[in-house]
């Protein structure tokens, strides 16, 4: 609870909606939710502040000026605006810095061919506009000394972060780099992903390489060293990339964030979610940490909602949003991923095990040569769905407002053009017939019965409720857990409407849903804690006679995330330190 006097929010900026819960003063507990994309404000996570403030206070924040923060003491936020900016390909032209002889490395790739029978394969497209290859070369000594050495080069030998012994066979070309990457900086390109074979354990020359890119004057330089410093250098490059293709986009919205209050929320202590589960500040909130900032509060959420009270039964997390269904499990403990695929794209930093599925509340419903689809294509908040009253498609919400499940009395009236209508079912039952029509046509040439526009509307839903049960029977039957064993823990603004339906399809007895289901993401991120990583490659198996080297090197990485948290304002008595492991 807020016993300082002062405002705390938590905000969960989603694809449809922005969450908001506030912590008021005296105790008083303020959900607000706003579509996150409207004509009458240009920032919702904003917006929902200067509400909240204006009408608790009763002051005066006028929506054209700057928000007075002098009563917020701080604000925790996760956002979608990176994985949005991926999916949608609109992140910052990058160039890609790498060890001479391997420009084509990264669209290579790994060779996984998901759809190998496939005779129309659509390649991801590439993140990177400009390819920079530096004459440098590094090289893993081997045991067996069969390597084939240039002629005459002047060999340093230097040892690994990793343990392993590395033979330099040529240092940076400084000159040639400079003219390159002038060249690059020239062409409009301000961010760079700087990625060099074995640079996870031998930093030296990305390390040279970034001063030099940012005398030049780049203005975001992503080092793989510093990014992931993992072995395997295609997901780490991709990882880099990935980095230096989100973080302008991610800083561009928090300096548009910050200059809608005064004095850019100088005083405020402002952090955001990332994938993880953890919070970091503001500044530190980089593009590849931010791929499930949002869905990953709702994790945080649901676990510390849920677990106790339902009996320390394992939990499926089911998280049913306007755009996508985010679906997770938890048993006593967060499941991290160390590796994900994301639109393409191998992404190699630890984050929270999350399954998406393109079905949500605004998803559009499709007829297609007989067949009921739903999505991926989503109706968003603007103009949303038909019953919306502003010209939108037909998707998930309507055939719910058809069959009675959406109560307008329970809305607020800031549907139509003018935003100040209640919800509309007419409108969605009107568009459903115009649709019926069509089926019916093609029900008729075969010889198949009509169909009413309630029978329409449950066929659509049943199309989603199996696509969202697909990824829930991937998080336990795949992994020989049996789904009727959990609790189905449903939040999300559209989870209420098909938990049952999902449950039941599942074999899943009970579900769990808490006050503030709507926007659980939202009230985790109110919950969750700050956390601080560190990571370093170790070259060597585990077995007992490293064990003792493993522990020092632990106890290293400890120290160092204690410190910064230390230096955060948290006392030893706070930290917590949990060790990973990712073996191979």
């Amino acid at each position: 609870m807020a016993e300082s006097g002062k405002f705390r929010f938590a905000i969960d900026r989603g694809g449809t909606f922005t969450d908001v819960i506030a912590l008021c003063p005296g105790g008083k507990v303020r959900v607000m939710k706003l579509l996150s994309e409207d004509p009458s404000y240009s920032d919702a996570p904003r917006e929902a502040i200067r509400r909240i403030l204006e009408e608790e206070t009763g002051r005066p924040h006028p929506a054209d000026k700057p928000v007075d923060t002098s009563l917020v003491e701080w604000i925790r936020m996760g956002t979608t605006v990176a994985t949005n900016a991926l999916l949608e390909r609109k992140g910052e032209p990058v160039a890609l810095v790498i060890t001479q002889g391997f420009r084509d490395l990264l669209e290579i790739g790994n060779q996984q061919r998901p759809r190998i029978f496939d005779l129309a394969i659509q390649r991801p497209e590439l993140l990177y506009k400009e390819i920079v290859e530096v004459e440098e070369r590094v090289v893993l000594q081997r045991a067996d000394d069969s390597l084939s050495r240039p002629a005459n080069a002047r060999i340093e030998l230097i040892k690994g972060t990793s343990g392993d012994i590395f033979e330099v066979w040529r240092p940076v070309n400084v000159p040639k780099l400079r003219v390159d990457l002038q060249a690059v900086y020239d062409r409009g390109i301000r961010s760079v992903a700087v990625v060099l074979m074995h640079s996870y354990t031998f930093e030296n020359h990305e390390i040279q390489i970034g001063r030099i890119a940012e005398d030049i004057g780049f203005t975001n330089i992503s080092l793989s060293c510093q990014v992931m410093p993992m072995v395997r250098i295609v997901p780490r490059g991709q990882t880099t990339c990935v980095d230096a293709y989100l973080t302008p986009h991610i800083k561009r919205y928090l300096t548009s964030f910050a200059s809608g209050f005064r004095d850019n929320l100088k005083g405020v202590h402002v952090m955001f979610m990332r994938s993880d589960g953890g919070l970091t500040s503001m500044e530190n909130f980089i593009g590849s940490q931010a791929i499930v900032s949002g869905p990953a509060g709702g994790v945080v959420g649901f676990a510390a909602t849920g677990y106790e009270e339902s009996g320390r039964a394992p939990l499926i997390g089911y998280d049913m949003g306007g755009t996508s269904t985010d679906v997770s499990r938890y048993a006593g403990e967060f499941d991290h991923t160390f590796e994900a695929t994301v639109s393409g794209v191998n992404i190699q930093v630890p984050q929270l095990d999350i399954n998406t599925v393109a079905a949500g509340g605004g998803s559009q419903l499709f007829f297609r040569s007989g067949i009921f689809a739903v999505g991926p294509d989503s109706a968003g908040a603007n103009p949303g769905p038909a019953c919306y009253k502003r010209g939108g498609p037909l998707t998930i919400t309507d055939a719910n407002a058809v069959l009675g499940r959406l109560l307008p009395d329970y809305f607020p009236q800031i549907f139509g053009p003018k935003r100040n209508e209640p919800l509309d079912i007419a409108t969605a039952r009107n568009a459903f017939e115009k649709l019926a029509e069509e089926i019916n046509q093609f029900a008729a040439a075969n010889n198949r019965g009509k169909m009413s526009v309630e029978e329409i509307a449950e066929g659509f839903v049943a199309v989603a409720n199996e696509a969202m049960s697909r990824p829930i029977r991937n998080l336990t039957q795949a992994r020989g857990f049996d789904p009727s064993n959990h609790v189905l823990s449903c939040f999300g603004g559209a989870g209420g409407q098909h938990a049952c339906d999902v449950a039941r399809s599942l074999g899943i007895k009970k579900v769990h849903i808490h006050k503030y289901s709507s926007i659980l993401s939202a009230y985790g991120m109110a919950l969750a804690p700050v956390v601080e990583d560190e990571s370093k490659p170790y070259g060597h198996g585990f077995d007992a006679a490293n064990f003792k080297d493993i522990s020092r090197k632990i106890d290293e990485l400890s120290e160092v995330c204690t410190e910064r948290l230390i230096h955060d304002g948290f006392q030893p008595e706070q930290i917590s330190i949990t060790p990973f492991l990712n073996m191979r």
